[in-house]
């Protein structure tokens, strides 16, 4: 993109710096509701992702964080089978990934592209911006004043500044949240000055459980669902594709190494971050180096206490307000990609389609069987699958 022509190194750097703050907030607040160490997820975060890159030729501009999908699964398998056995549920949920790239390089792209026409794929890149505002809001609600002022400085910078000021939005709305929440005395420093200044993460090894395994292979579908849904989001954010280059295969096995690396650490399953879509989305910088910066940048925060209890001390309300802006970001790609795509919305399969895929989503429809739960993005990505495959195409739009 034309904001990225001149990047310098040290430009890169901070930019990288502030993609990983847009993520930071999800990446600790996984490992803190299920009982894990947020230093592991974000060391684990910054390898996987170096991992992924390496894995899909280092083209691929995502951020892999602590996927949500886990959250009760990992709570529920922890009380049953113990930390470690839950940790070898979650290495098993990388082999999931893996079948899944040996489908794809085996039946290529036409199975995706039968799967997954634009009449599905946009309504889903739609929901994962809007499923994530809830969060957003939630967050804001903390402070609205705070929320305000990162949020208005987010808007005014991307939108008036000029040259590499227009390139940091976020981290300049953090910063002018940050002061702001010190001033009302909204800041507690405590944890800071308890941190250490170097300390390596809590590792934990897992312990091999059939049950374990059993218990969490069949939630892994949804967030292999998503991952799919975040790569053409991915795609029509940089106008590149991705699926061919370097394949869908490529970025489905990358994913599952990672989880793979951070189920033998002691970490919860990775997954791509729309958190950071959204960011190059309001950037206009989609440079996969950036990408790799905010990895490495997570290891060594994860590494460096007091770096790491300095990013856990900003307020909720901060990120919250930034959020508002990047999740509906997201949910205005997936209006373009639709638009883009010539789907017909006057055609009554397409609109029953898309109708059902939002509806689902944004309403929290849950599959529940015995301990097997699926929600979320997964269901309806699923359910908006299944249409297409069982309701007649007569009057489909033919771009579909």
């Amino acid at each position: 993109m034309e904001n990225e022509k001149q990047l310098s190194a040290a430009s890169k750097t901070i930019i990288g710096v502030q993609f990983l703050f847009v993520a930071f907030g999800a990446m600790v607040l996984v490992p803190l509701l299920v009982g894990l160490d947020p230093s592991t997820a974000l060391f684990a975060a910054g390898v996987g992702t170096l991992v992924f890159h390496l894995v899909t030729k280092g083209i691929v501009p995502i951020f892999l964080g602590s996927s949500f999908a886990f959250i009760a699964p990992i709570i529920k398998a922890t009380e049953l089978y113990g930390l470690a056995g839950t940790l070898s549920g979650l290495v098993a949920v990388g082999f999931v990934y893996f079948l899944m790239s040996a489908l794809v390089k085996w039946q290529g792209l036409r199975l995706i592209e039968r799967l997954f026409p634009p009449v599905v794929i946009g309504p889903v890149i739609i929901l994962i911006g809007l499923s994530l505002a809830g969060t957003g809001v939630s967050m804001a609600q903390e402070n609205w004043m705070l929320a305000l002022i990162s949020l208005i400085t987010a808007v005014v910078i991307s939108m008036f500044a000029k040259g590499f000021f227009k390139l940091i939005p976020i981290i300049s709305a953090i910063i002018a949240g940050y002061i702001a929440a010190v001033c009302m005395g909204q800041v507690d420093f405590s944890g800071v000055a308890a941190a250490p200044w170097i300390g390596l993460p809590q590792f934990v090894k897992p312990a091999f459980s059939w049950e374990a395994v059993l218990f969490m292979i069949p939630v892994a579908i949804a967030p292999v669902i998503e991952h799919i849904g975040n790569v053409y989001a991915v795609n029509e954010v940089t106008k590149k594709d991705f699926m061919k280059d370097p394949g869908l295969h490529r970025t489905l096995l990358g994913d599952g190494i990672a989880c793979c690396i951070s189920g033998f650490i002691g970490g919860p399953p990775v997954t791509t971050y729309s958190e950071v879509t959204g960011a190059m989305v309001l950037t206009k910088v989609t440079d996969p180096a950036v990408i790799r910066v905010a990895a490495v940048a997570g290891i060594v925060f994860s590494l460096i206490g007091k770096v790491s209890a300095v990013l856990k001390s900003i307020p909720g309300a901060v990120l919250g307000g930034i959020m508002l802006l990047l999740f509906g970001m997201i949910a205005a790609v997936g209006i373009n990609n639709m638009i883009q795509n010539k789907t017909d919305m006057n055609n009554t399969r397409n609109l029953v389609i898309v109708s059902l895929i939002l509806t689902t989503g944004i309403g929290g429809a849950v599959l529940q069987a015995g301990s097997f739960t699926f929600s979320g993005i997964g269901l309806s990505a699923v359910i908006g699958l299944v249409l297409n495959l069982i309701l007649p195409k007569s009057q489909a739009n033919e771009s579909e």
